[in-house]
């Protein structure tokens, strides 16, 4: 019987413990990665949560209503260490250059993200640059 109930909860700690790594997804699997959409909003919402961080967007269409959209970036680790946990925060208006979900939903892994003063958080190519980058000036 003792064997059977640590066999027991043996399997369920295993089981436990690997399913956020089932959770993780491919990019190009869940993501057009040849098109790429670009949003302005503001936004909402912010889960600093492994393994990406995500934020909410209400985006105002073009016949008047708001579309939420929901944005993945990088790992909340990766932004402490690059660009800190403050670069956005709600209620910021920002731009978004970002790969959509494939099966058309208001999800995206974010690219790019333009706060309203210029600054251009980068995250293409999953890269997280280790500075601001300024946008090029049209000459």
């Amino acid at each position: 019987m003792r064997f059977k109930t640590v066999a027991v909860l043996f399997v369920l700690a295993t089981a436990g413990s690997v399913s956020p790594i089932a959770a993780h997804h491919s990019v190009p699997m869940t993501f057009d990665t040849s098109r790429e959409l670009t949003i302005q909003g503001v936004i909402t919402n912010i889960e600093w949560k492994n393994p990406h961080t995500r934020f909410w967007l209400d985006v105002r269409n073009a016949d008047g209503t708001i579309s939420s959209w929901e944005l993945e970036t990088a790992p909340p680790n990766t932004l402490r260490r690059t660009v800190g946990l403050d670069f956005i925060k709600a209620r910021d208006q920002v731009t978004v250059v970002l790969w959509q979900a494939k099966d058309g939903a208001r999800l995206g892994h974010a690219l790019t993200v333009t706060l309203p003063d210029g600054r251009v958080f980068n995250t293409s190519r999953r890269e997280i640059t280790n500075s601001w980058q300024m946008p090029a000036t049209p000459k």
